[in-house]
């Protein structure tokens, strides 16, 4: 797995303006090998649905990966006659490779894809790049698997499309639906952080990026679509399957090893400036508990294993004390690992260190109980000392998570940023823009307010907007064309154009 060129926690969403002149919000990716038949019919039709329906400024790139047919005149001629399309050549395969060469490079602050043959209707690309625009989401993904999807094709595939996101769902927990429909998009700062942690450059591409994109907690939205399967299809079942397969096992095996800093890949709680006044929200309670209970119970039952096999060759005090204690270290490396969501090795010491403490409260109730059973009754049945222990564990079990969630594994996140209501912060942040510009100054004053006032927040900028910050780089071995020089589209439309700046 890639874990260079990490850039950090992503910004808070906005909402792109309304006036936007010069660049396109939306950059459509049609990757192409050989799709000389449907290539021009397929790039006319979706820039006849755009020019229609979309409000703001687009672009329609074809992504060539190494055609050997007539697709690349095709392009050209396509790049020539029509002002929003562009053509980039790629000379390796692979459809991850055409869209992280394509989308790193790309200047629109929402990127998006889809496959050539358009089976998905296009009245679903709208729905699907609005909550991008929005500020709403991260990624937008069409799904053929939804409830209210309309979708035609046979069995065999039908088949092959559940079964492979039955099998994302039970090894790596993916709860997107439909991980291959050929009809996504997501935000370009999203991208930046995202790209470079994937490997795949094939068709598991897209099952990568959700899978890390989901597991770094950012917004998926999904959106139902009308699909009609293509007979022409040249896509290797068997073969792609099998390459799907091998990328679920390497990307489990990293996410188990906590090889991927995606627990550092998140977006503050709110956008709002008022959201950000907000300090120690909770997050993922409900999660959790649910894995808490689970390693609790597992816990339980090696605890009591082990003091009845300790119990047979020492007296129940010490039997308790080492099996707790056992029990106690297996307990807070799962609860790391598994609840809380800790990664890698740093802070496992002082981790473990504080989860001694946390056993040391426990043995204090459960020798306690013991103590206790034993004034009460001089030599109690060994059946009576279990029963008492349990109802200790399970004691001594909440108090332990709720000492694991407010000390041993704090969500560091909330913490880190937070501001206090009523204070009056400052922040001045200054971030390099391309070779030759100016840097990118962006400040921002903010006030708490007391209740019925209102809470004032501030920005100014200078130089590129944030979305134009440098990118990074694409495949060093494919080198995109630049796109020819045009004047903003928006300087030579009349008012009636939809995508007209106001």
């Amino acid at each position: 797995m890639r874990t260079d060129s990490f850039t950090g926690t992503l910004p808070a969403r906005e909402h792109l303006p309304a006036a936007w002149a010069g660049t396109p919000v939306l950059d459509v990716v049609v990757p192409v090998f050989n799709e000389e038949k449907d290539l021009q019919p397929c790039v006319r039709r979706l820039h006849q649905h755009l020019t229609r329906t979309f409000p703001y400024a687009f672009r329609i790139t074809i992504a060539d990966n190494a055609s050997t047919d007539g697709t690349p005149l095709i392009a050209a001629d396509l790049e020539r006659r029509i002002e929003e399309v562009r053509s980039v050549r790629l000379e390796r395969k692979g459809r991850g490779r055409a869209l992280r060469t394509v989308w790193s490079a790309s200047d629109a602050p929402v990127l998006a894809y889809m496959d050539v043959d358009l089976s998905t209707d296009l009245n679903a690309l709208l729905p699907l790049v609005a909550p991008l625009i929005s500020g709403h989401s991260d990624l937008a993904i069409g799904s053929r698997l939804s409830r209210s999807a309309r979708v035609v094709r046979g069995a065999k595939r039908e088949f092959i499309s559940r079964s492979y996101n039955l099998i994302l769902r039970g090894s790596l927990q993916a709860r997107f639906s439909d991980a291959q429909c050929g009809f996504k998009a997501i935000r370009r700062d999203v991208a930046q952080v995202l790209l470079p942690l994937v490997e795949d450059s094939g068709w598991f591409f897209d099952t990568e990026l959700l899978v890390l994109a989901e597991r770094a907690g950012l917004r998926i939205h999904e959106v139902p679509v009308d699909w009609v399967d293509d007979p022409d299809s040249t896509v290797h079942i068997v073969r792609t399957a099998t390459e799907d397969l091998k990328g679920v096992w390497r990307v489990g095996r990293a996410l188990a090893t906590g090889a991927l800093p995606l627990d550092r890949l998140s977006r503050p709680f709110g956008d709002d400036p008022r959201d950000r006044t907000l300090a120690d929200v909770p997050r993922g309670l409900a999660r959790q508990l649910v894995g808490f209970c689970a390693v609790g119970v597992l816990s339980t039952v090696f605890y009591l294993v082990l003091y009845s096999a300790f119990r047979t060759v020492t007296g129940s005090q010490l039997a308790n004390g080492l099996a707790l204690l056992v029990s106690a270290v297996a307990n807070t490396a799962a609860n790391r690992r598994l609840t809380f969501r800790v990664r890698g090795r740093g802070g496992m010491v002082r981790h473990q260190a504080q989860g001694l403490v946390v056993f040391a409260i426990g043995l204090a109730l459960t020798s306690g109980s013991l103590a206790a059973l034993d004034t009460a009754s001089g030599d109690p049945a060994h059946s009576t000392e279990l029963a008492v222990l349990v109802a200790a564990n399970l004691a001594a079990t909440v108090l332990r998570f709720l000492l694991f969630r407010a000390w041993v594994f704090p969500d560091r996140a909330s913490d880190t940023g937070s501001r206090q209501p009523g204070a009056t912060p400052e922040r001045d942040a200054t971030a390099p823009g391309p070779s030759g510009a100016s840097p990118t100054t962006r400040t921002e004053t903010w006030r708490g307010a007391t209740p019925g006032q209102a809470v004032s927040w501030t920005t100014s900028e200078t130089g590129p907007a944030p979305w134009a910050r440098p990118t990074p780089q694409p495949d060093p071995q494919v080198t995109p064309p630049p796109a020819p020089a045009r004047a903003p589209r928006h300087a030579r439309h009349t008012d009636h154009d939809p995508r007209t700046t106001r």
